[in-house]
């Protein structure tokens, strides 16, 4: 039976989790088990969709300027009465976007059914908890040692091969459900010579479409579960709000102190929520 208080949480665990490179995954799996669901009811994989999509909305509104500047639609700056267009400047472009997403969309699609079927379940998410909270720690140590050259301080300075790195490395998260899209993409932007501001916006940016074609096919294939009508509209209502405010908190938050915020930390972090899979749930 699913109450108003599952919704305020869960969408509070997705908000807070999805682009922090922890996994909203394996936090949505533990939240789960921890609220009494050995296996989540059909309502509840309706609503994840719906919070999702809430936290998809969130980010929009954060990037929306960069968006219309992506799709040519932003108003031009000017510096001393030069369009910044007319500057020999590189720009962020949908080249740049389709190289960042197309990779793990493609592998996500192909191997959908084996994700689905093994990738899901609580083993290979702690696992995955642990290697990507490993690959993390490993390139910030990489970064901060000034083996990498970095040659991108914004957006806007990212090549196309680092676009495509990033694409590639990202593809581990499509595979490894708890790897974390965000983490995998950030430290694969790092590893590139990506500065670590620009390998979050980055992560962030393209994780719109990402999301929006993931959610818009979960969406396909869970409709009888839209259709049905079985599942409470003030609870989807409740879950939508919560996980929308909660998301733009964070990312607005995340970006404003993001250099104090090692990706150590949140390694630690992840240690910390794999043990508490192995303690609560697989024991």
């Amino acid at each position: 039976m699913l109450h108003w208080f599952d919704s305020v949480i869960l969408g509070i665990v997705e908000g807070l989790t999805e682009f922090l490179p922890v996994s909203s995954t394996g936090h949505m799996i533990l939240t789960n088990k921890l609220l009494g669901f050995e296996e989540a009811p059909e309502q509840l994989k309706t609503f994840e969709i719906v919070i999702q999509f809430a936290a998809i909305l969130a980010i929009a509104i954060v990037y929306r300027r960069k968006i219309l500047q992506v799709f040519g639609l932003g108003r031009e700056q000017s510096v001393r009465g030069l369009s910044v267009d007319a500057l020999p400047k590189r720009r962020l472009n949908l080249i740049h976007v389709a190289l960042g997403i197309i990779p793990p969309l493609g592998i996500a699609f192909v191997f959908r059914h084996f994700i689905k079927e093994i990738g899901f379940h609580t083993a290979p998410v702690l696992w995955a908890l642990v290697a990507g909270g490993i690959y993390m720690w490993i390139t910030e140590a990489l970064y901060d040692s000034g083996k990498i050259k970095r040659t991108a301080e914004t957006m806007d300075d990212i090549s196309y091969k680092q676009a495509l790195l990033i694409g590639v490395l990202q593809c581990i998260s499509a595979l490894w459900p708890g790897f974390s899209r965000s983490g995998s993409t950030i430290a694969a932007g790092m590893l590139g010579g990506v500065s670590y501001r620009a390998s979050a916006d980055f992560s962030f940016f393209i994780a719109i479409p990402i999301m929006t074609v993931a959610t818009g096919y979960e969406v396909l294939s869970n409709i009888d579960n839209f259709r049905s009508g079985q599942i409470d509209i003030g609870f989807l209502l409740t879950g939508f709000i919560v996980s929308f405010f909660v998301a733009w908190i964070v990312v607005v938050a995340f970006l404003k102190v993001l250099q104090k915020l090692k990706l150590k930390y949140f390694a630690w972090y992840r240690f910390l929520v794999a043990a508490l899979f192995y303690l609560l749930i697989m024991r």
